[in-house]
Protein backbone atom coordinates (compact mmCIF):
# COMPACT_ATOMS: atom_id res chain seq x y z
CA UNK A 1 0.00 0.00 0.00
CA UNK A 2 1.52 3.24 -1.26
CA UNK A 3 0.61 6.09 1.28
CA UNK A 4 1.99 8.68 2.66
CA UNK A 5 5.30 7.35 5.25
CA UNK A 6 5.96 4.91 2.33
CA UNK A 7 6.09 7.40 -0.72
CA UNK A 8 8.75 9.44 1.35
CA UNK A 9 10.52 6.02 2.14
CA UNK A 10 10.17 5.81 -1.36
CA UNK A 11 11.79 9.31 -1.97
CA UNK A 12 14.64 8.26 0.00
CA UNK A 13 15.43 5.56 -2.41
CA UNK A 14 15.22 8.14 -5.35
CA UNK A 15 17.53 10.42 -3.58
CA UNK A 16 20.27 8.12 -2.51
CA UNK A 17 21.84 7.81 -6.04
CA UNK A 18 20.97 11.28 -6.99
CA UNK A 19 23.23 12.41 -4.03
CA UNK A 20 25.39 9.86 -4.88
CA UNK A 21 25.97 11.02 -8.41
CA UNK A 22 26.36 14.69 -7.03
CA UNK A 23 29.26 13.31 -4.87
CA UNK A 24 31.33 11.54 -7.91
CA UNK A 25 30.76 14.67 -10.18
CA UNK A 26 32.38 17.74 -8.77
CA UNK A 27 33.31 18.89 -12.06
CA UNK A 28 29.77 19.94 -12.85
CA UNK A 29 30.20 22.84 -10.43
CA UNK A 30 33.85 23.26 -11.73
CA UNK A 31 33.84 23.22 -14.72
CA UNK A 32 31.19 25.70 -14.62
CA UNK A 33 33.47 28.45 -12.86
CA UNK A 34 31.97 27.31 -9.40
CA UNK A 35 33.89 26.24 -6.60
CA UNK A 36 34.10 23.12 -5.44
CA UNK A 37 32.38 23.89 -2.27
CA UNK A 38 29.19 24.41 -4.07
CA UNK A 39 29.55 20.65 -4.95
CA UNK A 40 29.81 19.88 -0.82
CA UNK A 41 26.51 22.46 -0.86
CA UNK A 42 24.43 20.30 -2.79
CA UNK A 43 25.07 16.65 -2.29
CA UNK A 44 24.72 17.71 1.98
CA UNK A 45 21.52 19.32 0.78
CA UNK A 46 20.25 16.27 -1.18
CA UNK A 47 21.45 14.13 2.01
CA UNK A 48 19.66 16.54 4.29
CA UNK A 49 16.27 16.59 2.41
CA UNK A 50 16.31 12.58 2.13
CA UNK A 51 17.20 12.44 5.97
CA UNK A 52 14.48 14.97 6.81
CA UNK A 53 12.17 12.09 4.96
CA UNK A 54 13.57 9.09 8.08
CA UNK A 55 12.29 11.15 10.18
CA UNK A 56 8.78 12.12 8.97
CA UNK A 57 7.96 8.73 7.09
CA UNK A 58 8.24 7.25 10.89
CA UNK A 59 6.96 9.43 12.75
CA UNK A 60 3.75 10.02 10.21
CA UNK A 61 3.17 6.15 10.23
CA UNK A 62 2.99 5.90 13.97
CA UNK A 63 0.67 9.12 14.39
CA UNK A 64 -1.34 8.48 11.65
CA UNK A 65 -1.34 4.85 12.41
CA UNK A 66 -0.42 4.21 8.79
CA UNK A 67 1.87 1.67 9.43
CA UNK A 68 2.40 -1.12 6.99
CA UNK A 69 4.27 -4.47 6.05
CA UNK A 70 5.71 -2.85 2.88
CA UNK A 71 7.01 -0.06 5.25
CA UNK A 72 8.50 -1.80 7.51
CA UNK A 73 10.61 -3.20 4.41
CA UNK A 74 10.78 0.09 2.76
CA UNK A 75 12.24 2.31 5.87
CA UNK A 76 15.16 0.15 6.55
CA UNK A 77 16.25 -0.39 2.98
CA UNK A 78 15.80 3.12 2.26
CA UNK A 79 18.02 4.30 5.38
CA UNK A 80 20.46 1.94 4.18
CA UNK A 81 20.49 3.03 0.71
CA UNK A 82 20.89 6.47 1.51
CA UNK A 83 24.06 6.02 4.12
CA UNK A 84 26.08 3.16 2.03
CA UNK A 85 26.09 5.64 -1.28
CA UNK A 86 26.82 8.94 1.14
CA UNK A 87 29.62 6.46 2.53
CA UNK A 88 30.96 4.52 -0.66
CA UNK A 89 30.77 8.15 -2.72
CA UNK A 90 32.73 9.75 0.30
CA UNK A 91 35.12 6.68 0.38
CA UNK A 92 35.13 6.77 -3.74
CA UNK A 93 36.41 10.83 -3.29
CA UNK A 94 39.17 9.63 -0.78
CA UNK A 95 37.07 11.71 1.80
CA UNK A 96 36.61 8.63 4.40
CA UNK A 97 38.17 5.53 4.88
CA UNK A 98 37.82 2.54 3.11
CA UNK A 99 38.27 0.60 6.46
CA UNK A 100 35.65 2.70 8.38
CA UNK A 101 33.22 2.38 5.47
CA UNK A 102 33.82 -1.79 4.95
CA UNK A 103 33.50 -2.42 9.14
CA UNK A 104 30.30 -0.54 8.50
CA UNK A 105 28.98 -2.10 5.06
CA UNK A 106 29.64 -5.68 6.73
CA UNK A 107 27.54 -4.90 9.97
CA UNK A 108 24.72 -3.66 7.91
CA UNK A 109 24.88 -6.47 5.87
CA UNK A 110 25.51 -9.08 9.00
CA UNK A 111 22.49 -7.61 11.16
CA UNK A 112 20.16 -7.75 7.48
CA UNK A 113 20.75 -11.46 7.36
CA UNK A 114 20.28 -11.79 10.99
CA UNK A 115 16.97 -9.74 11.07
CA UNK A 116 15.97 -12.12 8.11
CA UNK A 117 16.58 -15.13 10.68
CA UNK A 118 14.42 -13.60 13.03
CA UNK A 119 11.06 -12.65 11.03
CA UNK A 120 11.85 -16.12 9.81
CA UNK A 121 11.26 -17.14 13.28
CA UNK A 122 8.29 -14.70 13.95
CA UNK A 123 10.85 -12.80 16.55
CA UNK A 124 10.60 -8.95 16.81
CA UNK A 125 13.09 -6.81 14.65
CA UNK A 126 12.72 -3.91 16.12
CA UNK A 127 15.53 -1.14 16.36
CA UNK A 128 17.33 -0.73 19.81
CA UNK A 129 18.09 2.56 21.42
CA UNK A 130 21.81 1.84 20.26
CA UNK A 131 20.69 0.85 16.91
CA UNK A 132 19.17 4.29 16.24
CA UNK A 133 21.92 6.43 18.40
CA UNK A 134 24.07 4.50 15.22
CA UNK A 135 22.16 5.84 12.66
CA UNK A 136 21.95 9.38 14.44
CA UNK A 137 25.98 9.52 14.56
CA UNK A 138 26.50 7.79 10.86
CA UNK A 139 24.10 10.88 9.22
CA UNK A 140 26.02 13.28 11.63
CA UNK A 141 29.32 12.31 10.58
CA UNK A 142 28.54 12.12 7.00
CA UNK A 143 27.30 15.57 7.17
CA UNK A 144 30.61 16.80 8.28
CA UNK A 145 32.44 14.83 5.85
CA UNK A 146 30.09 16.29 3.25
CA UNK A 147 31.14 19.29 3.89
CA UNK A 148 34.72 18.67 4.67
CA UNK A 149 34.31 20.09 8.10
CA UNK A 150 36.87 19.24 11.04
CA UNK A 151 36.25 16.30 13.32
CA UNK A 152 34.70 14.46 10.44
CA UNK A 153 36.82 11.61 10.38
CA UNK A 154 36.72 10.95 14.07
CA UNK A 155 32.91 11.33 14.24
CA UNK A 156 33.06 8.85 11.31
CA UNK A 157 35.35 6.44 13.58
CA UNK A 158 32.97 7.06 16.56
CA UNK A 159 30.01 5.95 14.22
CA UNK A 160 32.24 2.55 13.36
CA UNK A 161 32.80 1.90 17.10
CA UNK A 162 28.59 2.70 17.67
CA UNK A 163 27.67 0.84 15.13
CA UNK A 164 30.12 -2.46 16.03
CA UNK A 165 28.90 -1.65 19.39
CA UNK A 166 24.80 -1.90 18.03
CA UNK A 167 25.52 -4.75 15.83
CA UNK A 168 26.95 -6.77 18.75
CA UNK A 169 23.99 -5.78 20.75
CA UNK A 170 21.47 -6.64 17.82
CA UNK A 171 23.17 -10.54 17.93
CA UNK A 172 23.53 -10.69 21.83
CA UNK A 173 19.39 -9.95 21.61
CA UNK A 174 18.64 -12.22 19.21
CA UNK A 175 20.56 -15.38 19.97
CA UNK A 176 18.80 -14.29 23.21
CA UNK A 177 15.60 -14.69 21.54
CA UNK A 178 16.58 -17.36 20.08
CA UNK A 179 17.46 -19.40 23.67
CA UNK A 180 14.03 -18.19 24.90
CA UNK A 181 12.34 -19.28 21.98
CA UNK A 182 13.82 -22.88 22.03
CA UNK A 183 12.98 -23.62 25.89
CA UNK A 184 9.41 -22.84 25.35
Amino acid sequence: MLNLPNALASLRILLAPLMFWVILNPELFTDNGFDITWNYYVASLVFVLASATDFFDGYIAREWNQATMLGAILDPLADKMLTLAAFLGLMMTGAASAWAIYIIIVRELFITGIRTIAVSEGLSVKASLAGKVKTVAQMVAIGFLLMHWSFGVELLWFAVFLTVYSGAEYLYGFRKALLGESLS
